[in-house]
Order: structure tokens, then C-alpha cells, then sequence
């Protein structure tokens, strides 16, 4: 009896030093998910006031679209590397780069270096977030995980409520560069923490770096992205560039392929694609994130535009949607570490969002503020069940070997998607604020417009410029606002419903109960 109490003391004891590894590994996961998500919601506020001290009006965009693509381009990539160089190595390279990125962005001189540097804090996220995800799937098991990655979902939703009214204060107080600056001293205290109380075990090993593979893809994922953003926009859908960066894009991607097959260690293994779980996980997920950024961008401009709420206000109007996403990230991961089912929470997730965007879809010019609210909170309930759960699934259904690789090309989907998902929806407003203006607006106010060298759609973005228009005028704009906004909304139910079909396709396999590794113990190269 005496041998066997020592036994259990010994089997305890040990199981609360792997707890406290766990934790403390998830805190350093959390600083570093936090630092990347506040980031990407801090600068929104700040928009208007960095592009009218730098410049670049016209271009705006390319701000947040140019840490969107580095972080596109540098996943895959991420992922393959910390499958040969380990985890934390990679981990903490990407929370340097972020820095530096973060750094370069505070001293921006003009616009265009403001641009390059936020393509470097994007290359930092790009190791970031799909490592945290990564990492949580090598010691943690199947079964456990939902509650963990619940709380990284809820991590997202806390930094998006709080980014916009802290970048705001930030910017009003003191000045845009310290939403760059003030990522420094977190970044600092997440590589501590990580340095010091993050152990995870890498297996060393003989390796061969994919180069041509990673190289192919990142550039065609680039040529793609880059066609995608400026068509219809910069350069007609029909002219020499975008055909031509499609083109290229093709014959990239498909080189890409080639080169997979024959590659010793592919940096995306197309093998992982014969999975059905896989593919229509990564389906459904694209899907998803085309239809939340499409929501967060997009509703905002809605808000204030239509029905004529302030900047500050047409931000807030996303807080109840942020707010569901927490409550349903943190209940929908508690509620599948305990029953091992996953499948009907993502399609009644994904029945809310479709009940969100129908709302969406019969907005117009009458739309009040509540009705937007109870909208937002319905897409919010389903963002929080299914953010981080087609994680969960291709985790649960990939080996050791492959748990890296198969996180990142769900992370490249999702970022895939938000990013193909504005510019389709947003090139669907431009072309239909150009039709419907006319409808609203008599032909020498259009020509004024024109002659100002500012849009009508512009002046929808400038509270500055809207608030200076004649009141009819502003009237027309808020009318074909209203109609040019309507078929970007109506957009989102079929892509929700290619996430449904795609989720309902998914096999439900039992989470295991086992981890790969067992975090909290030192290994050597650690």
C-alpha cells in the first residue's frame, strides 16, 4: 500500500509540473498572440491622421494590406522551418522581426517606408500566429485543446475592443507613432517569457530547405494577392498588369506544384490535400475569414456613411460583435473539450453567421443602430465557434511530423481569404458607388467631384470632406452608399454557405486524448 500511495504521489507530482509547463508555455503563447492582434486593431483609428501627415490618401489601403500580404507569403514558410528548427527558435525570431517592423513603423519618414515597414511587422506575424497554434497542437492534446484555443479566439476578441478605443486616446493624447512604439516593451517581456519558461522539445534531425518551393509560392501567392487588390480599382480587371500578374501567378503556382512533388522535405506537402478533412476544413475557413473581415471592414463604413454615426461610434457598432466572439470562443472550447464533438457547434456557428448577414443584407437607408448591433452580434456568435475550431479539426487529423505544415496552410487560408475577401467586396462597392451616385446626385456635382480630384466614395471615408458637403448633396451620397452596399453584404451568403457545405463534408474523427510532446521539461537545444 505504502509502494503504491508513493507511486500515485510520484504520477501526481509529475502531472502538476507537465500542468505548470502547459501554463506556462500558453502565457507566453498569449503575449505573443495578444501583441499580434492588438496590433492589426490599433492602427484602424489612426488611419485618417497618419495618411494626412504622410500622405498617400489615395493609397490608404495598402497600410494594413501590406502586413495582411507579408504575413501571407511568410506562413508556409514558417511553419516548414520550425518543423526542422524547432518551434521557439522560430517563435521568437518572429516576435524580434514584429519588433524591428514595429520600430521602423514608429520612424516612418513618408508614406511608402510606412508601407515597407508594415510589410516587416507582418513577416513577424506571419511566425507568430500560426506557431502559437502549432505549439498548442504538439503538447496539448485533441480532447484539451478546444478550451486552450478558446482562449486564444477570446484573446483576439479582448485586443479587438480594446485596439480601436486605446488607438484612439493613443493618437489624440500623444502621437500615431507610439501605436508602433509602445509594441517594443511587450514584444521585450514576451521574449522573456518565452526565453525563460517555454519549453518545448525539437526533435534534431537531417533536413533540406524546400528554397524553390518556398520561393514559388510566396511569389505566387504575391502576384495573385497584387492582381486581386488593384483589380478594378488601380488598373481595369481587362488591362496588360492584372492579366498579366494572374498569368504569372498561374505559372508560379503551378511550378510550385511541380516542384512539391520532387522536393525531399515540400515546405507544403500536397499530400495533406488527399485528406478530405483537410481540404474542406481549409475551405471552410477561407470562407469564414472573407466573410468576418467583410463584415468588420465594411459594417463600419455603413455606420457612418448611411446611417451617419461619428468615426469614434461607427467603431464601437463592432464591440457587441466582438463581445459574442468571446463569449462563444471561451463556451464552444469548454463545451467541445468535454464532449469530443466539434462538427455541430461549426454548423450551428455558421447557421448564425448566415443569420447575421441575411440581417445585413436588407439594410438600406432606414437601418438603425440597433438593428445593426443585433446583426453583428449574430456573426459574432458564430466567429467565436468557429474561428479557432478548423484548427482544432486538421490538427486532430495530422501526426507529429506534419502538425506544423498542416497549421500554417490553415493560418495561409484564413489569410488568404481575409485578404482575396476585401478586395473582391471592396472593388463590389467601388464599381457600385460609381453607378449609384449618378442615381442621386445631379451630373454637375459628380463633375465637382471629379474636378476636386476626390471621389465620391472618398468623401464617404473623409468625415472631414462629408461633413463640409452640402446637405443634399451629402443626402445623395448617403443614398447610393446605401445601394452600392447592399450587393457587398449579399456577397457574404453565398461564401457562408460554401463554409457550410464544406463543413458539413468534414468527417468527424474522435479528438485524441494524448499530446505529441509533454511541455515544462528543458530539453537540450531547447
Amino acid at each position: 500500500m505504502t509502494a503504491v500511495a508513493a507511486r500515485q504521489t510520484e504520477v501526481a507530482t509529475e502531472k502538476k509540473g507537465i500542468d505548470r509547463g502547459v501554463m506556462a508555455v500558453f502565457a507566453g503563447l498569449m503575449l505573443g498572440s495578444l501583441v499580434a492582434s492588438l496590433n492589426m486593431t490599433l492602427v484602424a483609428p489612426a488611419l485618417p491622421t497618419i495618411v494626412a501627415e504622410l500622405g498617400g490618401i489615395a493609397d490608404y489601403s495598402w497600410i494594413p494590406i501590406s502586413a495582411m500580404l507579408a504575413s501571407t507569403i511568410v506562413v508556409p514558410v514558417a511553419g516548414k522551418l520550425s518543423d526542422i528548427y524547432g518551434r521557439k527558435p522560430l517563435y521568437m525570431t518572429g516576435i524580434v522581426v514584429f519588433a524591428v517592423g514595429s520600430a521602423l513603423s514608429g520612424v516612418a519618414p513618408n508614406f511608402w517606408f510606412l508601407v515597407f515597414a508594415r510589410f516587416v511587422q507582418g513577416a513577424g506575424m506571419g511566425f507568430i500566429m500560426p506557431l502559437s497554434q502549432a505549439i498548442i497542437g504538439d503538447i496539448i492534446s485533441p480532447r484539451e485543446r478546444g478550451k486552450y484555443q478558446g482562449m486564444m479566439g477570446a484573446s483576439f476578441g479582448v485586443a479587438s475592443i480594446i485596439g480601436p478605443a486605446a488607438g484612439g486616446y493613443i493618437t489624440q493624447n500623444f502621437s500615431w507613432r507610439w501605436l508602433f512604439f509602445i509594441n517594443i516593451p511587450f514584444a521585450i517581456l514576451t521574449l522573456l517569457v518565452v526565453a525563460l519558461y517555454m519549453h518545448v522539445p525539437n526533435e534534431r534531425r537531417k533536413h533540406a530547405i524546400d528554397v524553390w518551393g518556398s520561393i514559388t509560392l510566396s511569389s505566387g501567392i504575391t502576384c495573385a494577392l497584387l492582381a486581386t487588390v488593384w483589380g478594378g480599382g488601380q488598373y481595369p480587371w481587362n488591362s496588360w498588369q492584372i492579366i498579366g500578374l494572374y498569368s504569372a501567378a498561374a505559372i508560379l503556382l503551378a511550378t510550385f506544384v511541380w516542384v512539391e512533388t520532387r522536393a525531399p522535405e515540400p515546405v507544403l506537402p500536397l499530400r495533406l490535400w488527399k485528406s478530405s478533412i483537410f481540404t474542406f476544413s481549409n475551405i471552410a475557413g477561407m470562407g469564414v475569414a472573407m466573410a468576418m473581415f467583410g463584415a468588420i471592414f465594411f459594417l463600419p463604413v455603413f455606420v457612418q456613411g448611411v446611417i451617419g454615426n461619428s468615426v469614434t461610434n461607427s467603431g464601437a457598432i463592432l464591440v457587441p460583435m466582438l463581445v459574442a466572439m468571446i463569449v462563444t470562443s471561451i463556451g464552444s472550447g469548454q463545451l467541445i473539450s468535454r464532449t469530443g464533438r466539434y462538427k455541430i457547434p461549426l454548423l450551428v456557428g455558421l447557421i448564425f453567421m448566415g443569420a447575421g448577414f441575411y440581417m445585413l443584407s436588407t439594410f438600406d437607408i432606414h437601418t438603425t443602430n440597433q438593428t445593426a448591433i443585433e446583426a453583428m452580434i449574430l456573426i459574432g456568435l458564430g466567429l467565436g465557434v468557429s474561428m479557432q475550431t478548423y484548427t482544432l479539426v486538421v490538427q486532430n487529423s495530422v501526426s507529429r511530423q506534419d502538425m506544423a505544415v498542416a497549421t500554417s496552410a490553415t493560418q495561409l487560408s484564413r489569410s488568404i481569404g481575409a485578404a482575396i475577401g476585401l478586395a473582391i467586396l471592396g472593388t463590389i462597392l467601388t464599381q457600385g458607388m460609381a453607378s449609384s451616385m449618378a442615381k442621386y446626385l445631379p451630373a454637375a456635382a459628380l463633375k465637382q467631384f471629379q474636378a476636386a480630384g476626390a471621389s465620391t466614395t472618398g468623401a464617404v471615408f473623409d468625415p472631414t470632406q462629408l461633413a463640409r458637403l452640402p446637405a443634399a448633396i451629402a443626402a445623395g451620397i448617403r443614398h447610393g452608399l446605401a445601394d452600392a452596399i447592399h450587393p457587398v453584404f449579399t456577397a457574404g451568403l453565398p461564401i457562408i454557405a460554401v463554409a457550410f457545405i464544406a463543413t458539413l463534408l468534414i468527417k468527424e474523427v474522435p479528438l485524441r486524448q494524448t499530446a505529441h510532446v509533454a511541455a515544462g521539461r528543458a530539453q537540450p537545444g531547447d
